[in-house]
């Protein structure tokens, strides 16, 4: 089986914990409540976050609010689920036409940025984050994404290097993605400007191994 696509199965078999909508009407209610989630997690963090809260934000009733979400876990999940289809389009869309070294340097270096400034921007994200450390269903997830988003770096890795081990390319993409988070939420957790230098300082160590710079 592809490697892409035993990554993609992986998170497909790690069950969300809530019920999907199927009607554009529950969708939309969907959405709302998400939305209003999404807000209140910014405001105070999801552990402070109270479903009544979010119904009432959202202009649901609370068993409406059950009804998809059984309880903040499932939010979390959600919200988290959301944010890893979005981050996968993206690096999918940069990474897909790279077809030599330049093009691997500047479009890994402005995913990185995107990376970083979308945690920097989004209290949000940060908070889901945590929640996922604490969660074993969460953290599978997590992986998963993360076996997922290096395979995109391995296409391009086979491509620039064609007679290299396969195995060892899959080892070193899946790697870098796994630092790279942890570098990102490093560098959110210190003052801005040494944030900037460990993000700066990931970019040269990952370039330096991917590419030879």
């Amino acid at each position: 089986m592809d490697e892409t696509v035993a990554a993609k199965a992986d998170q497909a078999a790690i069950a969300s914990p809530r019920r999907a909508p199927t009607q554009q009407r529950s969708r939309e209610r969907v959405e709302r409540m998400l939305a209003a989630a999404s807000a209140l997690i910014a405001e105070q963090g999801s552990d402070a976050m109270r479903m009544g809260e979010v119904a009432e934000r959202a202009g649901v009733s609370i068993g409406s609010l059950y009804q998809f979400f059984p309880d903040k876990r499932a939010i979390v999940w959600a919200l988290a689920e959301r944010y890893t289809a979005e981050s996968q389009a993206c690096i999918s869309a940069a990474l897909k036409d790279v077809s030599d070294a330049e093009g691997l340097r500047q479009a890994f270096s402005e995913l990185v940025d995107i990376y970083y400034n979308l945690f920097l921007a989004e209290p949000v994200m940060r908070d889901i984050w945590s929640g996922t450390q604490a969660d074993k269903a969460l953290r599978e997830l997590e992986l998963a994404d993360s076996r997922a988003n290096a395979e995109f770096l391995v296409a391009v890795l086979k491509r620039l290097q064609p007679d290299a081990d396969p195995v060892q390319l899959e080892t070193t993409a899946f790697l870098v993605w796994q630092m790279g988070e942890a570098a990102v939420r490093l560098a959110i957790s210190v003052d801005r400007e040494e944030g900037d230098r460990l993000v700066a300082a990931y970019k040269r160590m990952a370039l330096r191994e991917l590419v030879g710079e």
